[in-house]
């Protein structure tokens, strides 16, 4: 509240005013509303039955009021925006001005505890996960048998809603890194990639409208690794960037121009947070991947290991092969690895 507070604060003093307040904090004021009044509703039971030891400590119709309304439909509404709200806040961090209001204007606040922002962020989301060991907790010390089933059933009610949660939360996540993954994997046409293929002029637009970019916006698609090695290649080693998807293998050359291919200037692009710190850094600093050759699937992959005389011999370390096989199970393209690690590799 104390960074909500104060962004509301400058924006009113005409500061800051293009920082959108529901991208970074989404229905948090309504969450916090929804919390407390819990928290206080609970505590009054606990009150009560303190002072007057006759009275039953009945959390029956609390639990249901809650439970069965807002509270957890309200947190799943902060949470799916978790994931954007990170990634908003990381592009905002870049500009100096959002830099003071954070620095300057909030984490100094006693309140925060020298927390920052996206450590404070995250609270929402395990405050949810507690739910269900309260539940349990209460569900363990009832006597009534009524109450300990109705407790059991809310119980696995809220849990089931942190699964589908997780679900949806995991599935938005995959479509931010996916997004930035279109913008810093860039795809050169057949005839930049090979000189062997001749297309005129007149022809080139229409191939280009076929564009490989799609590959990448499948929803249901998932990457599973990613990495740098080196591509040993007949007079030198070259640096590239492997991307391992659940269906196929891409390898991408690593480039550091400042522009990327089609004109447009990559450091200004918002880094997605699950990417690998590496391939953010990369990002940042104006990066990005040219395929390097078509996607490999899968199922016409072969790995092969390299033996320990033809590594001394080749002064290669950690190195193995990939091959391409086609349909009709011919070698269509080879690619010589090396890791930087036996771990790695």
């Amino acid at each position: 509240k104390v960074f909500m507070n104060t962004l509301k604060y400058l924006q009113n003093n005409e500061l800051l005013l293009d920082v959108d307040m529901w991208r970074l904090f989404a229905n948090l004021e309504e969450l916090n509303k929804i919390s407390l009044s819990f928290v206080k509703n609970f505590f009054e039971i606990v009150k009560e039955h303190v002072s007057k030891s006759d009275s039953p400590m009945d959390f029956s119709s609390i639990l249901r009021k809650f439970f069965q309304d807002d509270l957890c439909q309200t947190h799943q509404i902060y949470c799916l925006n978790y994931t954007s709200a990170v990634f908003y806040l990381e592009n905002l961090r870049q500009r100096e001005d959002f830099g003071i209001y954070l620095k300057q204007w909030c984490e100094q606040n006693e309140q925060c505890k020298r927390l920052h922002l996206p450590e404070l962020l995250v609270a929402p989301l395990h405050r949810l996960t507690r739910y269900p060991l309260l539940l349990n907790n209460i569900w363990k010390r009832s006597t009534d048998e009524t109450e300990k089933g109705f407790i059991w059933s809310l119980k696995e009610k809220v849990e089931k809603s942190i699964r589908d949660l997780e679900g949806k939360v995991k599935w938005l996540d995959n479509f931010q890194k996916f997004r930035q993954l279109q913008e810093v994997i860039i795809w050169p046409q057949v005839w930049d990639r090979d000189k062997r293929f001749f297309v005129p002029e007149c022809l080139k637009q229409s191939l280009r409208e076929n564009s490989s970019e799609n590959i990448l916006s499948s929803a249901n698609r998932l990457l599973l690794h990613e990495g740098r090695l080196t591509l040993a290649e007949s007079t030198r080693l070259l640096d590239v960037y492997l991307f391992l998807f659940d269906d196929f293998l891409l390898i991408t050359k690593i480039k550091h121009n400042k522009k990327k291919y089609g004109g447009s200037d990559t450091s200004l692009i918002p880094v997605c947070p699950s990417l690998t710190p590496e391939l953010q850094s990369f990002i940042r600093e104006g990066g990005f991947c040219t395929v390097l050759d078509q996607p490999i699937p899968l199922d016409r992959l072969i790995l092969k290991n390299m033996d320990p005389i033809h590594i001394t011999v080749f002064s290669l370390r950690n190195a193995f092969l990939i091959q391409h096989e086609n349909r009709y199970r011919q070698c269509i393209a080879v690619f010589l690895l090396q890791a930087q690690t036996e771990t790695a590799k």
